[in-house]
């Protein structure tokens, strides 16, 4: 399998590069590569395919800063690194037993401070995906499946971390509080502190037989996959938030939310703002001057466009109701066509002669005999 190249360098950017320089480098090539451009051009589509893959990483903080640190391996669950969470099951307060800022204060200064308790429910994680759509799919909505990374409930112990048939035992030393307060000589007094228990290392309980599926942990991580309805006007950045579908809590604690990042690819017609989308015509100049009616293309297929006598070039047009659904309800938004003048090549010598006529009656110079700079000059 060949090896991946670097995301920066697949965008074309610096490390240093800020999110808009690494949106426009992958707006670039995305346009330049888009399958619809290219039909069968498998260099082209592969190219497409890259530069998705890397602007879906760089372009999430969190995930540019893992890849910044690990390169491809932070995303390689094999590498042990994870997705969705920070690589383990628990935040900063598992690190030290559960206690919080406030047991560690009272060690310090041997206060009273009340520690939480290991067993409480604790909601678990929020899990980020992302989701790789078309400027269409973004405009009308879809329904695209989504595989997320999570931490599940081991099925066998049913979250206890014990081998079936069997309990965890209270510990002995801390009672089940998952901390144990000590008393020593100081040279101004007795202080007490409070620690986590080395029993139990601050769970509160001892397993004699852990399960063998989750080895004791009570949790596994497994690939979730799962159907997400994609609203009807959504953008690029915005995020959709799917309510207990994270990571399992503990001790019959909620499971935390998974948040599906959106990521529109750019369309080599269509721009768009807000709810309205922007667009270029090219006309001919005899449509300019004489009015015409051009097909346009929108999002809901090609619709004719009246273009009025003596149009100029970069004259703006409205199409009503021809943009961006609103996310929130309340119709749709406009597209807006910017003609631009096609300027014919390759003119044959009776068009060119019929055009030097046409010029003369506009009371021009001969285009074909002389220069404009020849004229200043005489």
């Amino acid at each position: 399998m060949a090896e991946k190249r670097d995301y920066y360098e697949v965008l074309g950017v610096d490390k240093s590069a800020s999110a808009d320089e690494i949106k426009k480098a992958y707006r670039k090539i995305a346009k330049a590569n888009h399958p619809d451009q290219h039909p069968g051009d498998k260099a082209c589509e592969e190219r497409f395919k890259e530069a998705n893959e890397a602007y879906e990483i760089l372009s999430d903080e969190d995930k540019r800063k893992k890849y910044d640190q690990f390169g491809h391996a932070a995303f390689d669950p094999s590498a042990g690194y994870g997705q969705g969470g920070y690589g383990g099951f628990g935040g900063f307060e598992d690190i030290f037993g559960g206690g919080g800022f406030g047991d560690i204060f009272s060690s310090i200064f041997g206060g009273g401070g009340q520690s939480r308790n290991p067993n409480a429910p604790r909601r678990g994680e929020d899990v980020r995906a992302t989701l790789n759509i078309s400027f269409e799919e973004a405009a009308f909505g879809c329904e695209k499946e989504v595989t997320a990374p999570r931490v599940e409930q081991c099925p066998d112990c049913k979250g206890t971390g014990c081998a079936p048939g069997t309990t965890a035992e209270t510990c002995p030393d801390c009672k089940g509080t998952g901390t144990v307060r000590t008393t020593q000589r100081t040279p101004f007094g007795m202080a007490q502190s409070t620690g986590p228990c080395s029993k139990c290392r601050g769970s509160g309980k001892i397993i004699h037989q852990p399960c063998s599926t989750c080895r004791g942990m009570g949790k596994i991580r497994r690939n979730h996959k799962m159907t997400v309805k994609v609203p009807a006007g959504i953008d690029d950045g915005q995020a959709i938030p799917i309510s207990g579908c994270g990571n399992a809590g503990s001790n019959g604690g909620p499971a935390g939310d998974l948040l599906v990042g959106i990521i529109v690819r750019p369309h080599p017609i269509f721009e768009r703002e807000g709810t309205s989308v922007y667009m270029e015509q090219e006309i001919s100049y005899a449509q300019a001057a004489l009015g015409a009616e051009v097909e346009v293309p929108t999002l809901d297929g090609r619709v004719k466009l009246t273009i009025p006598e003596g149009t100029q070039p970069g004259a703006v047009f409205r199409m009503r109701g021809r943009g961006i659904p609103s996310l929130r309800g309340g119709g749709r938004g406009d597209q807006f066509v910017s003609v631009k003048l096609a300027v014919p090549r390759n003119l044959t010598g009776s068009q060119k002669e019929l055009l030097r006529q046409f010029a003369a009656s506009m009371g021009e110079f001969d285009l074909g005999k002389s220069s404009i700079f020849g004229k200043k000059k005489r």
